[in-house]
């Protein structure tokens, strides 16, 4: 076993870690509700706690693979949100089961907000820079702002309306989105195992992307545009695919996010929630998948977690975002680790070297 995994290239053994990394917090955690020995507010946070790593792993396929920064990612969170709730609401009278909804809620929240990566991305993508930050921010904020002012209702058929409840000129039913008071009512649909499902799509989903040949182009054009466009890369084409597929998976987040509670505002996904996001991915390390994912999960705890110490909770927060960020952006540390790889993967190497050369002599 040992000798296989020592031939896989580094990528490869770098993402099985990280699979492996997936697997053992679930075994833990699902272990752990299992036998009540962890707070309730903490089995709260688990799925939450999968929403915004799989946010975190796509985000850092725009971010940090394309090289692209991107302020509105919780726009596309939100147009999944509110797909899936209308989608799950209007599939309740004839599909009884409850993981088929939600799977079939997160694959048209998905396929919505690519939609709506395709229709943002076509125009963004020929701009670079503070450019593509400013567009993708404006866009999570109209899309805020147009949820504020959506009233969906369903009566056997679907009704939309940008200005009241009444317009919708339902005959009995049931409004599903509320303009500014969002959806309520919410059936919970959504648990921990759709939650490490989804982080196990969105991971297999990105990792598979980054190593293709595609994944090599976006990483191409990241790091010298000028000189992939020479080659006859076509730059607009790998930027969009890189930002669309983000949005998919931002999208099927958000519909499981929605899903988890009785009732979502649009104003939750909001500028803060796409900083809150941005934030996992460069503490994690800007393409580091593995980092963003353990970034994700105690930065999400940690507030909570720091709530017996009431309103210096958010003080020591900042205390420990800053002290990460200075300690992940030090040449001296991050020397000292590299030199700690070198060293552990040349006595792999000499070990490896050892054991061929015994068994050679045994073979002798």
């Amino acid at each position: 076993m040992m000798e296989r995994l020592k031939g896989l290239s580094t990528p490869s053994r770098d993402n099985l870690v990280t699979y492996a990394l997936v697997f053992a917090a679930w075994a833990v955690m699902q272990s752990l509700a299992s036998a009540h020995a962890i707070s309730s507010s903490m089995v709260g946070l688990l799925v939450p706690i999968t929403a915004y790593v799989s946010l975190a792993i796509s985000l850092n396929l725009v971010v940090g693979i394309s090289g692209e920064l991107s302020l509105g990612h919780a726009g596309f969170m939100s147009v999944g949100a509110f797909t899936g709730l209308v989608v799950a609401q209007i599939l309740a009278p004839s599909v009884a089961s409850g993981p088929l909804r939600l799977l079939v809620s997160m694959l048209a929240a998905g396929g919505v907000a690519a939609l709506a990566g395709l229709v943002v991305g076509v125009p963004v993508m020929r701009l670079q820079g503070d450019y593509l930050a400013i567009v993708t921010l404006a866009f999570g904020e109209i899309i805020k702002n147009l949820l504020n002012n959506l009233y969906v209702g369903f009566d056997g058929g679907l009704h939309l309306s940008m200005t009241n409840v009444a317009s919708l000129g339902m005959s009995g039913g049931k409004v599903l989105i509320n303009g500014p008071q969002g959806a309520v009512g919410i059936e919970k649909l959504s648990s921990f195992m759709a939650g490490m499902l989804l982080v196990l799509f969105t991971l297999l989903v990105v990792t598979n992307l980054v190593n293709s040949r595609s994944g090599r182009a976006i990483m191409a054009v990241r790091d010298n545009r000028i000189a992939a466009e020479s080659v006859g890369i076509d730059t607009t084409k790998y930027r969009l695919m890189a930002f669309v597929v983000a949005a998919a998976l931002a999208g099927m987040a958000g519909a499981l996010y929605a899903m988890n509670f009785s009732s979502i505002v649009p104003k939750k996904f909001d500028f803060n929630t796409s900083i809150l996001i941005l934030v996992f991915v460069v503490l994690g390390g800007m393409g580091n998948i593995r980092g963003g994912i353990i970034s994700a999960a105690l930065l999400t705890v940690l507030p909570e977690k720091l709530r017996f110490i009431g309103d210096f909770r958010m003080l020591i927060y900042a205390v420990v975002l800053i002290s990460v960020m200075l300690f992940s952006n030090n040449a001296q540390v991050r020397m000292t680790l590299d030199g700690i790889r070198t060293r552990l993967a040349r006595k792999d190497d000499d070990e490896a070297l050892a054991d061929g050369e015994r068994g050679g002599g045994a073979h002798a």
